[in-house]
């Protein structure tokens, strides 16, 4: 570690964004999980739940993280890829349908750039070269290689290398390219691939001509998306008001929340959607039966209300339940927790924000199902 300058948190996570680490900087960081273990989700080498974080291993080389429905990626800072969890349609990537309750790499390659675990047993990922891999499940077409056959490890998505960013929901996925278009495809009911229609497509389809999308987050079946102005939009189902548009009509074209260019990050939940603003403030809306919107009630809403009035947020996960970092790198979660996928050592659901034990060294979370992966 000779001549190297450790990174506060806040620097260290838009590092990990941009996708660079350079020689220059270092900060340790260790790979955590806690929650539903059946299928060795956890990947502690056993079937085992906790409902508080247990660490993976000993290693502090993990730099980003996915959880999916049943299944985990992580990406270590030199560009190798892990897999575990659930694996019965090949989701981890690996050759076969067998499951893996520790990480086990994804083929020998050191250029893996973003990752994404969908919410039903597909996986997608980013090399540093731009190109887009898909693998796992694909009855909806959701791996965008043009047919509905199941892959066991990953398979390259075109010939393009322009790809930026990812994003998978429920039997679809979302990219973004470096020119700013926005593309989906697969399963496409509720019109949530953003197409203006409900039909599946098994390749990328761009969505609209606009050459302004900078982030995306998918939710089980409705999506979110930030413009380069800031601006918010959604589409998709809305039967809970997860689009925020103050009522519960499904969309399947992008729709603006709101006239506010201050939007900042997103994430898209089960039925519920979440997004901190450049203030620092945190908001969320849709499903609250588990009290996901963290507003200390079971109450849906229909457009964005904020949690509080903190404006030290920093990072944000969603499913059924939800997860938060703020600046200080404290970490903090609300919502369904019957496998302790909250990590706050109980199996109690939370309508408000609950600190997940004291440390100050969280830097990002993923939420899986019932599970949930951390870092830091």
């Amino acid at each position: 570690m000779t001549n190297k300058t450790a990174l506060t948190l806040t620097q260290a996570y838009n590092k990990q964004l941009s996708g660079t680490w350079p020689t220059q900087w270092y900060i340790p960081i260790g790979l955590y999980s806690w929650g539903f273990n059946g299928n060795g989700n956890l990947g502690l080498g056993n079937t085992t739940n906790y409902s508080s974080p247990k660490q993976i291993g000993a290693l502090t080389t993990w730099s980003k993280i996915a959880a999916g429905y049943d299944h985990n990626i992580a990406v270590k800072t030199d560009g190798t890829m892990w897999s575990w969890g659930q694996n019965f349609y090949g989701a981890l990537g690996l050759g076969n349908t067998t499951n893996r309750s520790s990480p086990v790499q994804v083929g020998a390659l050191t250029t893996w750039s973003s990752i994404v675990a969908n919410s039903f047993n597909g996986s997608i990922a980013i090399k540093t070269d731009g190109t887009i891999w898909s693998w796992g499940y694909n009855n909806n077409g959701e791996l965008g290689l043009g047919n509905t056959t199941d892959r066991s490890s990953p398979v390259q998505i075109g010939a393009l290398s322009t790809w930026s960013s990812i994003s998978g929901g429920r039997f679809r996925s979302h990219a973004i390219k470096t020119d700013g278009t926005l593309w989906s495809w697969g399963s496409n009911n509720h019109g949530r691939l953003g197409l203006g229609n409900t039909t599946n497509y098994s390749s990328p389809k761009q969505i609209g001509a606009l050459t302004t999308w900078l982030s995306i987050s998918a939710g089980n079946y409705h999506s979110i998306a930030i413009k380069t102005d800031g601006t918010l939009w959604t589409w998709g189902q809305n039967s809970y008001g997860q689009l925020g548009q103050g009522d519960t009509t499904s969309r399947s074209s992008p729709v603006q929340i709101g006239a506010l260019t201050t939007w900042l990050k997103i994430a898209g939940g089960i039925y519920h959607s979440m997004a901190i603003k450049t203030d620092g403030t945190l908001w969320t809306w849709g499903q609250n039966s588990h009290g996901q919107l963290g507003l200390s009630d079971t109450i849906r809403r229909s457009s964005p209300v904020q949690i509080g009035a903190l404006t030290n947020w920093l990072n944000i996960a969603a499913a059924y339940h939800s997860m938060a970092i703020k600046t200080d790198g404290t970490m903090w979660s609300w919502g369904l927790n019957q496998d302790g996928q909250l990590g706050v050592g109980d199996t109690t659901a939370k309508s408000s924000p609950v600190q997940v034990g004291a440390l100050t060294n969280w830097l990002n979370v993923s939420a899986g199902n019932n599970h949930s992966l951390a870092i830091g």
